[in-house]
């Protein structure tokens, strides 16, 4: 074999298109722009073109506020939990804090915080350790005999 004989796979090459190159290519004429105009020529910038008037996006006033400090918690509920024990997939004997709920597959990998609320019903006791959680969540867990980890709170 030869480098001269060296060939691509069937069907792993296509030919590029010449455009503009007479009206039986199927690419001639206009060479798939369309008519005549901006869109025709090269070095189209019309996003938001408006034809001279001021575009919607600045007319409209800005609203709003993003907090950039703001906790981003994924939620999970008692009816998870109690699932998940029944299956197998958590040990109520062990704190269940936030690397065991994402080996079970409750949260999601990239999880930082998790908030439990009180969707479902729990009937095994287990100790929690999450960031955040409801009321009634905190009510039924302790109803349930089990025990919830919270973050300590700094005084301000």
């Amino acid at each position: 074999m030869q480098l001269n004989e060296l060939k691509g796979k069937p069907g792993a090459r296509h030919r590029k298109m010449r455009i503009g190159r007479g009206i039986g290519s199927g690419k001639g004429k206009t060479g798939g722009r369309g008519g005549k105009g901006q869109t025709a020529r090269t070095g189209v910038r019309i996003n938001g073109f408006e034809g001279g008037q001021t575009p919607i996006h600045r007319r409209l006033p800005k609203r709003g506020f993003t907090n950039h400090f703001r906790k981003e918690y994924e939620v999970i509920n008692l009816g998870e939990v109690q699932k998940a024990v029944d299956s197998g997939k958590l040990d109520n004997k062990k704190t269940l804090d936030l690397k065991t709920l994402q080996d079970a597959g409750l949260v999601r990998k990239a999880a930082t915080e998790v908030k439990l609320l009180a969707k479902g019903a729990l009937t095994v006791k287990v100790t929690l350790q999450v960031a955040s959680a409801s009321e009634a969540a905190k009510a039924a867990v302790e109803k349930a005999g089990g025990k919830l980890i919270l973050p300590e709170v700094a005084a301000a």
